[in-house]
């Protein structure tokens, strides 16, 4: 479910519940006490269920789920969309309301598409076409477009759309070149699933959470005593193309900085060197690098078939094969010897025999996280829209068992759940590494430390 602020200031929740025939129906729930700080305990309302399928409204009781945040609407009625599923379509039903209590189906969806399956916690807010400042969810201006996110659960992936609301029809439509889809462009190329975002109106910014299921099996999980958690908050804007979403952790995040360690204006000669990254608690750090790469013209060229970038880093050896220009980057979560790391690299192709564009791929390659032979080690990949004339950012915050990356100040995000067994507390090392031909610049490396929040 969702959280709304209602005019007086109120916080309500809808949420999703099944009623005693085991159909899925919406709740509202309020605080028992306003004036704790943290709203640990809320009330169920004696309405519920405020929304239920019935034989009326045609709603599919087994898929009719996550309300959003509601908005308000230009006739002043608050709108909420859920996530359900027709078939094979996939539908962010739209439902209408003056007191928040009683809720009226409207006769069309928000947005659908066909063969897409169930759409699950659907996102739907506005993005300011000028600036990075995050707006209020009902928000409304010619200066304003407005993003539709979707969790697939055909295939356990977030993806959204960028497009326009229609106020008076109550539809979205995303812009040319968006499918709302498995084709349209994903916030987390890795583990990132069933994520929200929320309007902080102190800081004027929208901010994400997302969950990072586990990569451990089932039974290890139980050994824990805990199963997965929330990614760090991101701040979330439109970038200057009107095209992409653009993230990157929040500041409060910096807070948790201690020590620091700087390098700058290092070589990363070709061939393999490797740079060990000392002075640094590495099982828990946040590392932000600048690279700049030149011989552009000796970078490979891609392969005209190599069109899923997650296929090109799964290749065998991928983050170690020697190529024109990278793999570059790090080696996170790495034991002494190398039997176990994480890499969090680059690489730059020529788009065609003698052409001056390139293609560049982020990887997030798990394959030799663990020594657990139980582990998913799925490799990620996603393509990364940069320039390589320019010095390529690359931030990696680890925390023990987690590492979410962010390329090109935050065009593309990779988050990756790995468990080493060599590679945990003091036992575990940091490196810059360069295994293509050409010498990749260090333009600077700043790596700190990071305290526990609690």
């Amino acid at each position: 479910g969702s959280v709304t602020i209602l005019p007086s200031g109120k916080p309500v929740i809808l949420y999703t519940g099944n009623d005693r025939n085991n159909h899925q129906v919406q709740n509202l729930a309020k605080p028992k006490n306003l004036s704790d700080p943290y709203l640990r305990h809320w009330t169920k309302s004696p309405e519920n269920p405020l929304v239920t399928p019935n034989a009326v409204n045609h709603i599919n009781s087994t898929a009719f789920r996550d309300p959003t945040t509601a908005w308000l609407g230009r006739n002043g009625r608050w709108r909420v969309t859920t996530g359900s599923q027709e078939g094979r379509r996939g539908l962010a039903l739209l439902h209408t309301s003056r007191d928040f209590i009683n809720w009226k189906q409207s006769t069309k969806p928000l947005h659908y598409n066909d063969g897409s399956g169930m759409w699950e916690c659907p996102d739907f807010f506005p993005v300011a076409r000028t600036d990075s400042h995050g707006l209020d969810t009902s928000s409304f201006s010619r200066s304003v477009k407005h993003v539709l996110k979707v969790s697939l659960s055909d295939t356990s992936k977030d993806y959204y759309t960028i497009g326009t609301y229609d106020r008076v029809r109550d539809q979205y439509a995303p812009d040319e070149g968006f499918v709302q889809d498995d084709t349209a462009p994903r916030y987390d190329y890795g583990k990132f699933y069933a994520s929200k975002t929320f309007y902080d109106s102190v800081s004027r910014r929208r901010i994400l959470w997302g969950w990072v299921n586990e990569s451990s099996p089932e039974k290890e999980n139980i050994k824990k005593g805990w199963a997965g958690l929330q990614a760090i908050p991101r701040k979330v804007w439109l970038d200057d193309s009107g095209k992409r979403l653009m993230q990157w952790p929040v500041k409060e995040i910096e807070r948790l900085r201690t020590t620091q360690v700087k390098l700058g204006n290092k070589v990363l000669e070709g061939g393999g060197s490797v740079i060990d990254v000392h002075g640094v608690t590495a099982s828990q750090a946040d590392v932000e690098v600048l690279f700049k790469v030149s011989g552009l013209e000796k970078a490979d060229v891609i392969e005209p078939g190599w069109t899923d970038p997650q296929l090109i880093c799964s290749q065998k050896n991928a983050s170690s094969v020697k190529s024109g220009l990278g793999p570059f980057g790090l080696m996170v979560l790495a034991s002494e010897n190398l039997e176990e790391y994480t890499s969090v690299y680059l690489r730059i192709f020529r788009a065609r025999q003698k052409s001056k564009d390139h293609v560049v791929v982020m990887c997030s390659d798990q394959s030799r996280s663990s020594l657990e032979r139980g582990n998913d080690k799925t490799t990620y990949g996603a393509f990364l829209d940069i320039s390589p004339y320019q010095p390529i950012s690359l931030r990696t915050l680890i925390d023990n068992s987690i590492v979410e990356s962010f390329g090109g100040k935050g065009k593309t995000c990779i988050t990756s759940r790995v468990y080493p067994k060599l590679a945990i507390g003091k036992n575990t090392h940091l490196f810059a590494f360069n295994n293509g031909s050409q010498n990749v610049d260090v333009l600077s490396l700043s790596a700190w430390s990071m305290k526990s929040s609690l």
